[in-house]
């Protein structure tokens, strides 16, 4: 549900959505597609969300640089620096708001024009 809400913030704005069922769906869909930047949950069936953004970034080519935000439900105190750590570009709490999800889209795209995303 959260995915189609997202998607529909996105179709709004413009944007198209890739969704995929799993961490390894959407591994598997980075090495086919490029993309401007990930939204990863860290709760999906299999590798976790976390997992999934360490191997992004331990990729080779210029995927690994794709700047990479979470949304979470999970509140953990720690969690935003767990994310930073593993490599998230910025993190978003759900419910996802529209501003809340473009501003944080603003950040990451605008901090990767400047060189300072990796």
């Amino acid at each position: 549900m959260n995915r189609r809400v997202v998607g529909d913030m996105l179709e709004v704005a413009g944007a198209a959505m890739t969704g995929a069922e799993s961490a390894e769906e959407g591994l598997t869909i980075l090495d086919r597609e490029d993309f401007d930047i990930l939204l990863v949950d860290l709760r999906m069936p299999g590798m976790d969300g976390i997992s999934a953004i360490k191997v992004i970034r331990a990729r080779d080519d210029a995927k690994a640089k794709v700047p990479v935000i979470v949304v979470t439900a999970d509140t953990a105190p720690d969690l935003r620096e767990q994310c930073l750590a593993a490599g998230a570009d910025d993190v978003i709490f759900k419910p996802v708001a529209m501003d809340k999800l473009f501003e944080a889209m603003g950040r990451v795209l605008a901090a990767g024009d400047d060189g300072l995303i990796g």
